[in-house]
C-alpha cells in the first residue's frame, strides 16, 4: 500500500497549479500537460448518481461551472438515484443517444465496451502525473490494454457504529473476526439495539456487505477461469453465518435500498450498519443538537476478517464513461481531465469529507484523511478492496451478474429463511450460468 507524505502530495500536484496560472487558462500547455481543444459550439450532457453528501454536489457543480467559464463549453449535469443510473446508461449504450458522459458503477463499462470511447491517452497521462492508478482501478477501467472508462473514485464502505451502544453490549469496539462480530451483534440485539444491513436491491450497501460475507468464508461466484463455483461448501458456510447474523437485524432490511440504512441509523433504529461516511457527515453537519451528539458517538471500522484469514471487502467504485455517440469527444475528454486534475479533485474530495476516496495514489496525502481520525478508515478503500468479479475476470458476465443481483438475492433468500443455504446457492449458480456461458 503506497502512502505519500504531505510534501509528496504538494509536489505531485504543483504542476496543475502552475498551468492554471498561465493566462488564466486551465488547459495551458506547460511541461507534459495534456491539452484537449473542445470543438466549436460544444455542449455536453453528464449523467451522474445523486449525492449523499451535499458538499459533493456543490463542488461538482462549482467545478463544472468553472470548466464552462474557462472553455465556453456548456455542461448540463443530471443527477439520478443510484439504482437508476445503471439502466439509463444501458439504454444510452443500446440506442446510441443520450448523455455524453455517464458516471456509473462497478464494471458496468464492460457490458458495452464497444459503445465507449478509448480513454487510454488520458488515463496514461493521469497515471504518470498523480502517482499511478491503484491496481483495482486499472482492472475496472481497462479491457485488455485499452482504458474504456476512468475511475472517478471509490465510495468507501466500512462498519458504522455507535460507540456507546457497542460498549454497553460489552465490547470495546468492532471485533476483527467474523465470529466475534456475530457475538457482538447478538449482544446488541439482546440489549434491544439491533443491527441492520441492506438486503434489498441496494447497488452499493447491499452488494458491498453481501460480497464481503461470501468472500470472507472462501466462497466466490466464479474461479480464475470463469467457471461458476458459487454452489460450494464455503458458500453454504457463509449462508449459515448470514442466517445467524440476520436474526440480529431490525425488521425490514429485505426491502432496504441505499438510503435505508442511513435513515435507520440516524433514526436510532440500528446501532451498527455498513455504509460510507455519509451517515457521519449528516450528523456532524446538522444543526440539531441530538444529531451533533450522535456524531460524537459514531465510529468507523473495517469489516471483520472471516475464516479465509485476510480482508475481503468490496467497495463501490464509480467510473466515468464517454459514449461514442457524443458529438464532442474532445470537449468531453477535456471535462474528464479537468475534473480529475488536482485543482478540482482535491477541493471536491475535501468538500465531501472523503465520501469518495481517490483512484490515483497521489491523492492519498489529501489532508481530508487526517483532519478527523474518523475519516481515515475510508482512505485506503482502493488499496484494500477486491473487484466484484473475484476471483474471475471482469467483463460482460460479471457486470450482468451484479446488475441482476444474483449474489445479493442469494444472501437475502438464505438469511431470511426463504430458501435453505444449499437451495439458495444452487439457484444462484443456475442464474449465474446464464451469463457465464461455457
Amino acid at each position: 500500500m503506497t502512502k505519500l507524505t504531505r510534501r509528496d502530495f504538494l509536489v505531485s500536484t504543483a504542476g496543475i497549479a502552475a498551468a492554471s496560472a498561465v493566462g488564466g487558462n486551465a488547459f495551458a500547455a506547460t511541461g507534459n500537460q495534456l491539452v484537449y481543444k473542445p470543438e466549436d459550439g460544444a455542449k455536453l450532457r453528464v449523467l451522474r448518481w445523486k449525492r449523499f453528501v451535499q458538499g459533493d454536489e456543490d463542488l461538482w457543480n462549482a467545478n463544472t461551472k468553472k470548466f464552462t467559464e474557462k472553455t465556453g463549453v456548456e455542461v448540463r449535469v443530471d443527477s439520478e438515484g443510484w439504482e437508476d443510473v445503471r439502466p439509463k446508461a444501458a439504454v444510452a449504450a443500446n440506442i446510441g443517444s443520450g448523455p455524453d458522459i455517464v458516471i456509473g458503477w462497478f464494471d458496468d463499462p464492460h457490458q458495452y465496451p464497444d459503445k465507449l470511447i478509448d480513454l487510454s491517452e488520458l488515463a496514461n497521462y493521469l497515471d504518470k502525473k498523480y502517482g499511478g492508478w491503484y491496481d483495482v482501478c486499472k482492472k475496472y477501467g481497462m479491457r485488455g490494454d485499452k482504458w474504456i472508462a476512468l475511475p472517478l473514485g471509490v465510495v468507501g464502505n466500512a462498519i458504522v457504529y455507535r460507540e456507546s451502544q457497542v460498549k454497553a453490549a460489552g465490547f470495546d469496539g468492532i471485533p476483527k473476526d467474523t465470529a466475534g462480530f456475530l457475538k457482538l451483534c447478538q449482544a446488541l440485539k439482546a440489549k434491544d439495539t439491533p443491527v441492520g444491513f441492506a438486503l434489498g436491491k441496494a447497488v452499493g450497501d447491499g452488494n458491498n456487505w453481501a460480497h464481503w460475507l461470501l468472500w470472507s468464508h472462501g466462497g466466490m461466484m466464479v474461479d480464475e477461469k470463469a467457471n461458476v463455483v458459487i454452489n460450494s461448501p464455503e458458500t453454504w458456510e457463509a449462508l449459515e453465518y448470514a442466517k445467524q447474523l440476520y436474526a440480529t437485524f431490525v425488521p425490514g432490511t429485505l426491502s432496504w435500498q441505499d438510503p435505508s440504512n442511513n435513515k435507520a441509523f440516524l433514526d436510532n433504529q440500528v446501532s451498527v450498519t455498513a455504509n460510507g461516511i455519509s451517515v457521519y457527515y449528516a450528523a456532524k453537519n446538522s444543526t440539531d443538537p441530538k444529531w451533533q451528539a450522535l456524531a460524537k458517538d459514531i465510529q468507523h471500522a473495517h469489516l471483520p476478517i472471516g475464516p479465509i484469514g485476510k480482508p475481503t471487502e468490496l467497495m463501490q467504485i464509480t467510473q466515468m464513461m464517454l459514449f461514442q455517440h457524443t458529438k464532442y469527444p474532445n470537449a468531453a475528454k477535456a471535462y474528464l481531465q479537468f475534473m480529475l486534475e488536482a485543482e478540482q479533485y482535491n477541493p471536491w474530495m475535501e468538500a465531501a469529507i472523503g465520501y469518495v476516496s481517490q483512484p490515483l495514489k497521489a491523492y492519498e496525502a489529501n489532508p481530508v484523511w487526517t483532519v478527523d481520525p474518523k475519516h481515515t478508515v475510508y482512505r485506503d478503500a482502493a488499496a484494500l478492496m477486491l473487484d466484484n468479479g473475484h476471483a474471475g475476470p471482469l467483463g460482460t458476465a460479471s457486470a450482468a451478474v451484479m446488475a441482476d443481483y444474483v449474489l445479493l438475492d442469494m444472501i437475502a433468500n438464505a438469511a431470511s429463511g426463504a430458501k435453505s443455504p444449499k437451495d439458495a446457492a444452487e439457484q444462484a449458480a443456475e442464474r449465474a450460468k446464464r451469463y457465464y456461458k461455457t
